[in-house]
């Protein structure tokens, strides 16, 4: 009896923290059927588990400046994609492509970046299988 009781506290607490990660995971809070692209400059890249982030500053059209912030996979995810600690610095101009968030703020996931020698990085490539040789 002792046994099952330890199995059955096993599994709730199994299921109560899988929900919460896969609400986080899961891209729920993502306009994931729309695609963003945006130029900027860096403002900061932080390269650091559980996720690296990426945040460039962009001139709106109304002269207004806006700090987006985007999160990537972990740095083994996207490492092996081209993506390196160094890659980018305080400055370096940027083209991005993101899936933006559904509140609008100004943050979403990275889905393309294009470094300013014409350089392009799929973060998202490990998805399908990608080895991101095409980004070396």
């Amino acid at each position: 009896m002792r046994n099952r009781l330890a199995m059955v506290f096993a599994v709730v607490l199994g299921l109560s923290v899988s929900a919460p990660l896969f609400a986080h995971h899961g891209g729920t809070t993502l306009y994931t059927d729309r695609t963003v692209r945006l130029e900027g400059s860096v403002k900061i890249w932080y390269w650091a588990n559980p996720h690296v982030l990426l945040t460039i500053t962009v001139t709106g059209d109304d002269g207004q400046a806006v700090d987006w912030v985007f999160e990537l996979q972990a740095p083994n995810t996207i490492h092996p994609l081209g993506f390196r600690k160094n890659l980018l610095e305080p400055g370096d101009e940027v083209t991005v492509d993101l899936q933006p968030t559904k509140n609008g703020n100004p943050n979403g996931r990275l889905t393309r970046l294009v470094l300013a020698d014409g350089t392009e990085l799929d973060p998202q490539s490990f998805r399908s299988g990608g080895s991101g040789d095409e980004a070396q």
